[in-house]
């Protein structure tokens, strides 16, 4: 269960104090589409350093660079970056950007210019020559449409060198309390003659309640002592409102989105109930003031981020954007303490 907070001691204010900068040190990584560093951060629990990150996201990167203060770091497009500028590392670990294949986006996989970004990920991987690589993506990546691309990039990953595995983990299978379906693919050196096993899945599960129950009581406002512990007051669309998007605090929570017009409801209120129309839920009447939207913290807890990483931003919604983009922490970790059992 992750630390509980009272109000004599707001997380804002404690854990400033006791903040601890990731060192450089151990097996060191290239981050490639860094994002806010969630996976960085559950590679370096388990003994690895990020010493070169890239991050092009101008709205993210601050917030990378408050807490990997000692990693060399690029804010260049990933296309305009010379492989020559990258150190050599013993792994590359990222995720190029997924909306051309997700699901909730445009769908256009690799014919978009973002899905075409995993032939930037391989460029590097060729020029860094390191021991494994893990690159992340979305579900859809495997949908039919993209069979042909995916099998692509698996084929040019071994062309460079690697003996690839691939598979699709639900976080919520390693302590993340949420459902969350992602692609890993991870890949080593052929000369390394690995038979890669993914981790194995943890049977006990973590709740909305071991991740968020100590925050219930706290206002929702930068006052409250706690940092990220916000929310936008934008309205629910149709979409939103055509299933239930309130789970249980006994319960795992939904899919942390990168929007916050998407994002799941606190456990507070009861499930949303059938309006009597087709495809419309609706609040349970005398109810209605307990539904809201989980907070940029809430969501970053629920992420397993640690409650030390402060979010640098302007407005809720780019936290939102940030937090529902980032590989789970505990997932993460996971994955490099399987991948490190393989390096000796």
């Amino acid at each position: 269960m992750l630390a509980s907070i009272t109000r004599k001691q707001p997380i804002a204010s404690t854990l400033s104090k006791q903040r601890t900068k990731p060192e450089i040190s151990g097996l060191s990584l290239v981050s490639l589409f860094s994002g806010a560093g969630g996976m960085d951060i559950g590679f370096h629990q388990a003994g690895f350093s990020t010493i070169w990150a890239n991050e092009y996201d101008k709205s993210i990167a601050p917030s990378f660079q408050s807490y990997f203060p000692k990693t060399i770091f690029n804010g260049q497009s990933i296309t305009e970056i010379p492989t020559s500028s990258i150190p050599h590392a013993a792994g590359i670990i990222g995720g190029p950007p997924c909306q051309s294949w997700s699901e909730a986006g445009a769908r256009r996989g690799i014919h978009d210019s973002r899905g075409q970004l995993f032939f930037e990920y391989i460029r590097v991987l060729q020029h860094v020559q390191p021991a494994f690589f893990v690159a992340e993506n979305v579900s859809g990546i495997l949908h039919d449409r993209n069979k042909k691309a995916f099998q692509n990039i698996i084929s040019m990953f071994s062309d460079a060198g690697y003996d690839v595995f691939w598979e699709k983990l639900n976080a919520s299978d390693y302590e993340v309390p949420q459902d969350r379906e992602r692609v890993f693919v991870v890949g080593f050196k052929k000369k390394l003659c690995v038979k890669f096993e993914f981790p194995e899945k943890i049977k006990s599960k973590k709740s909305l309640k071991d991740a968020i129950y100590d925050l219930k009581d706290f206002p929702l406002n930068k006052d409250s002592g706690i940092a990220n512990h916000e929310t936008t007051d934008t309205g629910y669309s149709s979409i939103f409102m055509s299933r239930n998007r309130v789970r249980s605090w006994n319960e795992q929570s939904y899919t942390v989105l990168a929007m916050d017009r998407h994002t799941p409801l606190h456990p507070q209120a009861p499930k949303m109930i059938d309006s009597g129309e087709k495809d419309k839920k609706i609040f349970v009447p005398g109810q209605e003031k307990k539904y809201r939207r989980l907070s940029v913290r809430e969501c970053a807890r629920i992420q397993t981020f640690p409650d030390d990483y402060t979010f640098v931003y302007s407005h809720p919604r780019t936290g939102y954007k940030m937090v529902g983009n980032a590989v789970p922490v505990k997932l993460a970790y996971h994955l490099a303490i399987k991948i490190k059992s393989y390096l000796g």
